[in-house]
């Protein structure tokens, strides 16, 4: 299971670093080459409320291996391909097949471990491999780039898809929840086309900039359609995504917990590739290496903190601590300039380190209270919609902080008209990073604001 998480993240990342080596070998147009990752967010944020609803009905033990197959021979396809169309064809197919997987993964995760011991480790490892992956695929896409070839970025889910599907005879089988009423397919369009929309607003607002009347018309339609989403769940006998999933207020926090981690996690990723890279002058190897002190601090923070003290402390107070946590090492940041002397020892490794660790205590309770006391399809529907939340957060963080720091960028240069380029660029870092510390900041409060 938690292979095949490592396979969903890791594809969110990996092949951002490997773009540009794709772009020369295929001949990608610059207008075009997004639709590399594009493609793949379109299609896994839009389905994933659609594949929640398919692993209940077939059963989560088979859909999950069925799409481990399906995303080994799409990843096959893209490291194979001649033409753009086949690479963007191909990632759009493993987005559709990480959408039935990544809800089908979480749900095995639920049903099996139920002891609250066991709960705890199983849910710290998985969410530890989520936690890391993020930051693994950005130093596995340098590393295979610059030493390989970029095709390997999509080969490599190959053998670890291989090696999860021998795993899958590991897995207790579950009965198949069967027909429960009609399909929602009204649900189903509005779910695919709202999330899509969205998504893709966040997307071509990097580009545009939030006031383009494209960005803006997608968003309306977006707001539009899964605002009739809503609606129609609310009214229907067999919804897509139970409103009781999103009702309860515990669940609520945690994912709007998630939701806001996952925006000040995924800018702060962006700025630590764009700040080694540009300011430092750090290789794209180098500023992959950087992100292993990230990966180590999650994989700390959802094993030895958040997995053995799950049941020993209330959720909502781990999730504070992590939130908490990773704020402070966005605060440091803030404090950068462009004349900062040993940045290396005094900035990037302690904020590399507590954002790691927040988010590992965020992830495991997170995950666990947005699944607890789930049954039925309601397992594969909340697994699914936490999902969908990250992918949203991370769309959003990446367009939202990256257009913030472009406007910060340029008005310093308009104000300090004899300044170095360098010191724009670091005083954009650092306004965008200001943001991703109060969004932090508004997650804690939030979360401290949920009863238990």
């Amino acid at each position: 299971m938690s292979a095949a998480q490592l396979l969903v993240v890791l594809d969110g990342t990996i092949v951002n670093i490997a773009l540009p080596s794709a772009q020369r070998a295929l001949g990608m147009s610059d207008g075009n080459r997004q639709w590399a990752i594009t493609a793949y967010a379109l299609a896994f944020g839009g389905l994933l409320l659609i594949g929640g609803r398919v692993s209940g009905a077939l059963g989560h033990r088979r859909t999950f291996l069925v799409a481990l197959v399906g995303f080994a021979v799409s990843s096959a396809l893209g490291g194979a391909a001649v033409d753009p169309l086949m690479l963007f064809g191909a990632r759009a197919l493993q987005g559709v097949f990480a959408a039935v997987l990544a809800p089908a993964g979480l749900s095995l995760l639920t049903a099996t471990f139920t002891h609250p011991r066991e709960r705890g480790r199983a849910f710290g490892v998985f969410a530890a491999v989520g936690a890391a992956g993020s930051a693994v695929g950005l130093i596995a896409g340098g590393l295979l780039a610059e030493y390989a070839t970029w095709r390997w970025c999509l080969f490599i889910n190959v053998p670890i898809a291989l090696l999860a599907v021998l795993g899958v005879r590991r897995v207790p089988a579950d009965r198949p929840l069967g027909d429960r009423g009609r399909l929602d397919v009204a649900g189903a369009l509005l779910s695919l086309t709202g999330f899509a929309a969205v998504v893709y607003a966040f997307d071509r607002a990097e580009p545009l900039g939030w006031g383009s009347a494209e960005v803006l018309v997608l968003l309306a339609a977006g707001a539009v359609l899964l605002a009739a989403f809503v609606a129609v769940e609310v009214r229907t006998p067999h919804p897509l995504l139970p409103m009781r999933v999103l009702a309860h207020r515990v669940r609520a926090g945690a994912f709007v917990a998630i939701t806001l981690m996952f925006v000040a996690m995924f800018g702060f990723y962006l700025f630590m590739s764009y700040y080694t890279q540009t300011v430092l002058g750090y290789s794209p190897v180098q500023a992959g290496l950087t992100l292993i002190i990230n990966a180590v601090g999650a994989l700390a923070g959802s094993l030895l903190i958040a997995g053995k003290l799950h049941g020993r402390l209330p959720p909502a107070l781990l999730i504070v601590a992590g939130l908490l946590t990773a704020a402070a090492g966005m605060l440091i940041l803030t404090r950068l300039t462009a004349t900062s002397t040993h940045v290396f020892a005094l900035f990037l490794v302690p904020a590399l380190m507590l954002t790691g660790l927040g988010l590992g205590c965020v992830m495991p309770p997170t995950a666990s209270l947005v699944t607890e006391g789930m049954r039925g399809h309601d397992i594969g529907a909340a697994s699914a919609a936490y999902n969908a939340a990250q992918q949203l957060g991370a769309a959003l963080g990446t367009a939202l902080l990256n257009t913030l720091a472009a406007s910060a960028t340029a008005a310093y240069l308009t104000s300090h008209q004899h300044s170095l380029p360098d010191a724009a660029t670091v005083h954009g870092y650092t306004t965008a990073l200001t943001i991703a510390f109060a969004i932090l900041l508004t997650a804690a409060c939030v979360a401290s604001a949920t009863p238990e």
